[in-house]
């Protein structure tokens, strides 16, 4: 059908076939009854002429077999369908139409956009004294009448901009409920020539077809595809489309062919779209510089994974977390910055509080994936007050030793970069790199860097030091424990070092070199200084004696005591003197 046609002529077209079906169907119902009504006249004044016939034809009805479906059986059957065409064809061009008028729509609320970001854009650019004198005065009202009867107007603000589109596909295997299931989603962002997101659309792609999983690369062509037609939808004449996959690039620009068949179709659709443009140019970008497009895809992904179930506030979407495999409301679940894998709250709470309380950082818990979890957003689920713990740790080991500041302030003692904050003072204190004056950034508050102290207003540190000789009260301290214990600070970083076992060659965490009896650097892996290098008794440690088993003697068991028995009185033989024979 021609595009050109009326759409009130087509409607008028519509209702006078559907006049005519429906006349024509009421003709054929009202030919077929008075044919029946003449037939039943016929046999009636046949049978009242010869009534032996009667018996005859009633016999016969009774023998004969069942007629055939009636011929206007068939006609009520097509025109039925026909009906059903006709209401087919009026809905779907009742669905065309509302989806020209959304597009038309969706085009003009590219433009204002595009004409709000250029107006803001140079408003940016407008001198503060012009501005001073001319700004309540400045506007440039867009003007939805002119941009739908000027052509001119509508190409000025869509077909002469190089739009920005952001494709991604993805394919992830989810957990719904007990199942393991293959999901895939394209989501494309155009956005104007500064990185402003203007439009987004997402959709969901076929995982697998005839029990083949669709690969990463033909989910990364189909978005690329999408977001093709959706520019020539809008109307846009020139566009770059950015992908972060490198052998996709290598695909699109022609320097590599594709090995699989599907892969090579795909990229032949996308060669063809891109003729229909004035310009069209793949470039390669890093995957943080799709972020629009890969939100939208990965909402493309829940969308998929996500079911209504009844609860105490009535329908509600769930879905399933792949740590615990329970079943968490939508709400409750929380994406990572950068992959947005989703896990529900609970699990991210012990993974992040288990890992901050290992000194490590928190990174996703899918397996593979090295994206980092950012702790600002971890608020949902933890403490306030451990967010800026882990917030203050992640800090601190950002920042090199040597470049670390405190405020001096004891009720903040904000931890600061020397660098920033110094650039934070230029904007208010002049001369602050050579004064030495900086202010915190956390609670404004002036301090001396080099002195670490409240701000000396007129008043060097030379001259500060001689009027406070003595340091405060907690520093005294701090230096009476260090004399105390033999403690060592590196001249460097000002760092207390303790030594609790080695040499007194000491490498303090900033790198300097220092002989821990003096203080003396070591330049070149070599001693400056005549002091001894080690001590037997840092050393050698004396080995600790294994504690002896203690045995205890075991109670002797008492004895019964025998009394001896008196001895009964033998009687006393006495020996008789032996006669001595004489000789004979």
């Amino acid at each position: 059908m021609d595009d050109r046609t009326d759409p009130d002529d087509l409607h008028t077209i519509l209702s006078e076939q559907r006049r005519d079906l429906m006349a024509a169907k009421t003709l054929d119902s009202d030919l077929d009854m008075a044919f029946k009504l003449q037939m039943q006249e016929a046999m009636s004044a046949s049978l009242a002429l010869n009534p032996s016939l009667a018996s005859s034809s009633s016999s016969s009805s009774r023998n004969s077999p069942p007629p055939s479906p009636p011929h206007d059986a068939i006609l009520d059957l097509a025109a039925t369908l026909m009906l059903e065409d006709v209401e087919r064809f009026a809905q779907e061009w009742e669905d065309h139409e509302r989806t020209v008028s959304e597009m038309m729509k969706t085009k003009e609320d590219l433009n204002r956009r595009i004409h709000d970001q250029k107006f803001a854009a140079d408003l940016c650019d407008v001198p503060d004294d012009y501005w001073a004198k001319h700004g309540d005065y400045y506007e440039r009202p867009y003007s939805a009448d002119e941009s739908s009867s000027s052509s001119s107007t509508k190409a000025a603000a869509v077909e002469t901009e190089n739009l920005r589109l952001y494709c991604k596909g993805l394919v992830s295997e989810e957990r719904v409920r007990d199942m393991k299931v293959v999901v895939a989603g394209a989501g494309v962002a155009i956005c104007d020539p500064r990185d402003n997101l203007i439009f987004e659309a997402r959709k969901n792609l076929e995982a697998v077809a005839d029990g083949v999983v669709l690969s990463n690369e033909a989910a990364e062509l189909e978005a690329i595809i999408e977001g093709l037609n959706k520019a020539l939808t809008l109307d846009l004449k020139s566009v770059t489309f950015y992908c972060d996959d490198y052998m996709l690039y290598q695909y699109v620009t022609n320097r590599v062919r594709p090995g699989n068949s599907k892969v090579a179709t795909l990229v032949n659709q996308v060669a063809l779209l891109q003729r229909k443009f004035e310009y069209c140019s793949p470039s390669l970008v890093t995957r943080t510089d799709i972020k629009f497009a890969l939100k939208v895809a990965r909402e493309a992904i829940v969308s998929q994974i996500t079911w209504r179930a009844d609860s105490s506030n009535g329908k509600s979407l769930k879905e399933t977390c792949v740590i615990c495999f329970e079943e968490t409301d939508v709400a409750e679940m929380f994406s990572i910055d950068g992959c947005l894998h989703r896990y529900c709250c609970s699990c991210m709470k012990q993974h992040v509080e288990v890992k901050f309380l290992n000194g490590m950082g928190a990174e996703c818990p899918h397996e593979g994936c090295k994206n980092e979890v950012n702790i600002d957003s971890c608020a949902k689920f933890l403490a306030p007050k451990l967010v800026e713990a882990i917030s203050q740790r992640i800090k601190e080991s950002s920042i090199p030793v040597t470049d670390k500041v405190y405020c001096p302030n004891p009720r903040c003692s904000a931890l600061m970069s020397k660098k920033e904050v110094l650039e934070y003072t230029k904007t208010t204190f002049v001369r602050a790199e050579q004064t030495g004056a900086r202010r915190c950034m956390k609670c404004h508050y002036y301090f001396c860097i080099n002195c670490k102290v409240p701000w000396h207003f007129n008043m060097t540190c030379y001259d500060y030091k001689r009027s406070h000789p003595y340091p405060h009260r907690e520093d005294q301290l701090l230096n009476s424990l260090a004399t105390k214990k033999l403690w060592r600070q590196c001249v460097k970083c000002n760092h207390m070092v303790e030594l609790a076992e080695g040499c007194y060659h000491i490498t303090c965490r900033c790198g300097y070199e220092f002989c821990y009896t003096c203080g003396a650097e070591w330049k070149n892996k070599k001693a400056t200084c005549s002091c001894r290098i080690w001590d037997e008794r840092n050393i050698i440690r004396e080995q600790p004696r294994q504690a002896q088993p203690i045995i205890r003697e075991q109670p002797r068991q008492a004895q019964p005591i025998i009394r001896e028995q008196p001895r009964q009185a033998q009687p006393i033989i006495r020996e008789q003197p032996r006669q001595v024979r004489r000789r004979q």
